[in-house]
């Protein structure tokens, strides 16, 4: 233990566990969250929503004031992808933020596009 109080190791971080943060769950109610999907807040963090959701919860929503991807979330927490799936999942849940899953567009239109610029 370091000696403000908290649990840390250099080399491997904070020493709590992912399954910690998420109440021990493993798979989030949203399953159409995509690494892709971007997601952002429906407001700003609240000076109630600051003293009653968890600390990585608050940092999602500031993270996600403007429209950020899952990976970027992910990485911005430094949190497994996994985790931060389901912590937003909550935070949809709780309608706090939105997502829209990014279309993908058709193979035959990439070809068509690709062929486009050969032609050039």
């Amino acid at each position: 233990m370091s000696n403000d109080g908290t649990w840390f190791d250099d080399a491997a971080g904070p020493l709590v566990r992912p399954y910690a943060m998420t109440g021990g769950r493993t798979t989030s109610r949203q399953a159409d969250l995509e690494i892709i999907a971007l997601v952002v807040a429906l407001g700003p963090v609240t000076r109630v929503q600051a003293t009653s959701l968890d600390d990585e919860l608050i940092q999602i929503l500031r993270l996600v004031q403007k429209p950020a991807s899952v990976a970027e979330i992910s990485a911005g927490l430094r949190l497994p992808l996994s985790v931060t799936k389901i912590l937003l999942g909550d935070l949809i849940d709780k309608q706090l933020v939105a997502f829209r899953s990014a279309v993908t567009p058709d193979i035959r239109v990439l070809q068509a596009v690709i062929n486009g610029i050969r032609q050039l």
